[in-house]
């Protein structure tokens, strides 16, 4: 019978998680009952020590992936989408409105400031602290003297036209799951949430936070929150179903507004996609906030390291509960479930095998009558015993659990030490860790398949440290079948929107290929905008289609993105 799954929270958080979790028959971490690496998820809303990435084992994954603030902080997404729009072009990364960061770029901003003409009263701007959440420190201003500041801060020109919903201003905060930067995969989630402004838009009063920001954690405390407002109804929350059938009245090419939002998750997310280590045991979910403007045109306002999963009425619930049990589906356990207990339970039953198999008893030593020697030698016996006690499973026990998921690469060392290569990952991840490096007796290695009444020392019975910065060697990297590195096409609520075709398939396998990225790009949006299929020619591409598809997201019912483009090139 499989272990039970445990998860393990920071700071006795979320609750949603742990309700979810619960629910599905996994069991809480508990630091008094269980070892230190004993569990499965590990959930934090900070990010984790860089000691905590280098330690994980086969079966474990971290809710973070490392080095991911250079989209979730304001300062230095504004510097990567800069990065990206000097290299790729402003009509590309043409997303996110002009911003200046503060006080750095103050002689920058106040020229634009002075270039506007005549100083239009129309135009206004919203100041925002570069590393403050739900909606703290942010104000609007028009005049100079009202920009007042004493940190950091992000002073951003303010959309000032954006789509209103009976006369209330809202966003999106549509949620993105990175399973992996490298390959780069990501998943966006069906329901997202749409967020009001719970007093009617007006631009003669910038000081109204209720009119202008669409944060829960301020609107929930306005005058008029639980007042019917028109079409949006009490609160101050829809749920994406709900804008869906909004916008089918409004005469618009739907289907091109979601392509549109989902390149801007694409465009940021390969700003940083370089500089992100590889960490396949990790997943990542943001929060992308995107805003509408009267031209159904979306741009990006910021991203979230730590999107809220706080329930503050039923639509929270109906939406964040599913997306967190789609998001434990997408981290496909069901392969390394038992694993963790498995070990364990082996790393016991291989001391207990190696004292049965000694044939030959052992004479005792005589009883030492020096009292103070033979406490001291309990003393370290029990120092040595808490010590190994919670000493990581031994490499052969391990070799024993996965099989042939772990492979053994010979390198220029002695034939006493070989390089261990896990291959247990996410399952979308063909590529393997940094270069690890493992020193065992070759005693031991020559011992596999029979019981050894030898017993090594105990650095050589460690998992290999994946991160030890000692000498370094090239392993040449396979290249399998496209087939075996295809990430499933969806899992719940969550559709795969990169890849989306073999091209990007290809160009994201070994190392990122931006530039053919964002060709392909540029092309599905070409085909999404006019509904018509260019031809393509090649027997290679032609095969690689029939094992590989992607669906449309934002539709309700996402149609297979190559029967969406077939059945268009027959109507035309």
């Amino acid at each position: 019978m499989a272990a039970s799954l445990v998860f393990r929270l920071h700071d006795r958080g979320p609750q949603l998680v742990r309700e979810v979790l619960l629910e599905r028959g996994w069991k809480e971490y508990d630091k008094r009952k269980r070892e230190d690496r004993d569990w499965n998820l590990y959930w934090r809303g900070s990010e984790f020590h860089s000691s905590e990435y280098h330690s994980l084992l086969p079966w474990q994954r971290l809710n973070h992936h490392p080095k991911t603030a250079g989209i979730t902080r304001k300062d230095s997404l504004v510097r990567n989408l800069r990065r990206m729009k000097a290299t790729f072009g402003s009509a590309l990364y043409n997303f996110s409105p002009t911003t200046f960061i503060l006080p750095n770029e103050y002689t920058s901003f106040l020229a634009e400031y002075k270039l506007l003409p005549n100083r239009e009263q129309s135009v206004c701007w919203i100041c925002k602290p570069v590393d403050l959440s739900r909606g703290r420190g942010i104000f609007l201003f028009r005049d100079m003297k009202d920009l007042v500041y004493n940190c950091s801060v992000v002073v951003q020109r303010y959309i000032s036209n954006p789509l209103l919903i009976s006369g209330y201003k809202f966003d999106l905060r549509i949620y993105v799951c990175v399973k992996s930067f490298h390959p780069l995969t990501v998943y966006i989630h069906q329901e997202a949430l749409v967020r009001f402004a719970t007093e009617k838009y007006n631009l003669s009063s910038l000081s109204n936070v209720f009119a202008h920001l669409t944060n829960t954690s301020i609107n929930k405390f306005g005058p008029f929150y639980k007042t019917q407002k028109g079409q949006v109804g009490s609160g101050c929350k829809w749920t994406m179903s709900k804008f869906r059938y909004f916008l089918q009245n409004q005469n618009i090419n739907e289907l091109f507004l979601w392509q549109r939002i989902n390149n801007i998750v694409t465009l940021t997310l390969l700003s940083i996609t370089g500089s992100v280590p590889n960490c396949p045991n990790c997943v990542e979910l943001f929060g992308f906030d995107i805003l509408i403007d009267s031209k159904f045109r979306p741009w990006l306002l910021e991203v979230n390291h730590n999107p809220s999963l706080a329930l503050d009425c039923r639509t929270d619930l109906s939406v964040k509960k599913g997306l967190i049990s789609d998001l434990v589906d997408l981290m496909d356990y069901t392969a390394v479930d038992g694993l963790r207990g498995k070990t364990y339970q082996t790393q016991r039953n291989v001391q207990t095998s190696f004292n049965a198999n000694i044939s030959t008893p052992v004479p005792s030593l005589p009883k030492l009558k020096d009292h103070n020697f033979q406490q001291k030698n309990k003393k370290s016996s029990k120092m040595h015993h808490e010590k190994t006690k919670r000493q990581i499973p031994p490499v052969e026990t391990l070799h024993w659990i996965l099989g042939s998921k772990m492979k053994v690469v010979k390198t220029g060392f002695s034939s006493g030490q070989m390089k261990y290569t896990p291959q247990v990952t996410n399952r979308d991840d063909a590529e393997t860790q940094d270069e690890m490096e493992n020193e065992v007796s070759s005693s031991v290695l020559g011992t596999q398949g029979r019981r050894s009444t030898f017993r090594p020392s105990t650095d050589s019975w460690r998992l290999p440290d994946k991160y030890r910065k000692r000498r370094r060697f090239h392993v040449e990297e396979a290249k399998p079948p496209i087939g075996q590195h295809v990430p499933p096409i969806r899992a719940g609520g969550f559709i795969r929107t990169f890849p989306f075709n073999p091209a990007t398939l290809k160009a994201s396998l070994v190392k990122l290929d931006v530039l053919v990225v964002i060709q392909e790009l540029q092309k599905l949006t070409a085909q999404v905008a006019s509904g018509r299929l260019e031809e393509t020619t090649g027997e290679e591409e032609e095969e690689d289609e029939d094992c590989f598809d992607s669906l449309l997201w934002g539709p309700e019912d996402p149609p297979l993105l190559s029967q969406w483009l077939n059945s268009k090139t027959k109507n035309t």
